[in-house]
């Protein structure tokens, strides 16, 4: 499922996605290079790079990155936050259409992007920029729900006050996604645990970096503020709410584009 609004979406949830969504745990790395033999001298190409998450993870591993950002302002703000790292390139593209040379690249990555992505489209594009025998990788945060009352009743703001959340989350990908997208037996998958913790104004930056979130002006806003510092206020411990996630990795090889 894609989204028309896909691209433009977040340009008014930069600041916040910036400095309060998870990143992606460092075992990612291991897990990486135990399973496809991940190398430093490995070039990725992370695909709805967004603000640079998941690609200062393989820049810090000694990888030269292609972020590819269709949106200008998280592309900007990925150019910020990693402007440190000499490895990166940012790239205006998309998962379709990267812009990349052919047969250029080890790895293609995407993380928490590609519920957006037309599916067929973008397996084309990573066949056609993936060097023979590299890999795909992807990644995305999963908000563990029922494990905490936090997380049950923190999901019921989001359904009650979220302006399109259940088109959202029906559209993360489950394993019969990776199936048609890999191929029946071509790809792992595997989890890791991860988790972020709040004070109250985390929290409101959290949720408001949430492509579902109402913004400011719109008749949602104040009641989901005013739930969810009923909210924080029910669970905090010592000024503070645990969110807890379990990172979703499902990796594999694509074959030759056709």
């Amino acid at each position: 499922m894609t989204f028309v609004d896909a691209k433009s979406r977040f340009s008014s949830r930069v600041e916040d996605y910036v400095r309060y969504r998870p990143d992606y745990p460092s075992a990612l790395l291991d897990l990486l290079r135990d399973e496809c033999g991940l190398q430093p001298a490995h070039q990725i190409a992370d695909i709805g790079c967004g603000t640079g998450l998941l690609a200062r993870l393989f820049l810090e591993n000694g990888n030269r990155v292609f972020g590819i950002e269709p949106n200008a302002e998280m592309r900007a703000a990925g150019e910020e936050f990693l402007a440190a790292y000499e490895n990166f390139m940012s790239l205006n593209g998309t998962a379709e259409a990267t812009g990349l040379a052919e047969e250029c690249v080890d790895f293609v990555t995407a993380g928490q992007a590609f519920h957006w992505f037309d599916a067929a489209a973008a397996r084309r594009e990573f066949q056609r920029i993936l060097k023979p025998h590299g890999w795909a990788v992807i990644v995305w945060n999963d908000r563990r729900i029922a494990e905490t009352q936090f997380g049950r009743e923190y999901e019921g703001v989001l359904v009650t006050y979220g302006t399109d959340y259940k088109s959202v989350k029906d559209a993360y990908p489950e394993t019969h996604d990776m199936r048609s997208f890999f191929g029946e037996g071509n790809f792992r998958r595997r989890e890791l645990p991860n988790f972020q913790e709040f004070d109250f104004d985390g929290l409101c930056g959290r949720l408001r970096s949430s492509s579902y979130a109402p913004q400011p002006g719109h008749r949602n806003y104040e009641p989901m503020m005013d739930a969810l510092r009923k909210l924080f206020n029910a669970n905090q411990d010592q000024g503070r709410v645990r969110m807890n996630y379990i990172t979703q990795i499902y990796f594999g090889r694509l074959g030759s584009a056709q």
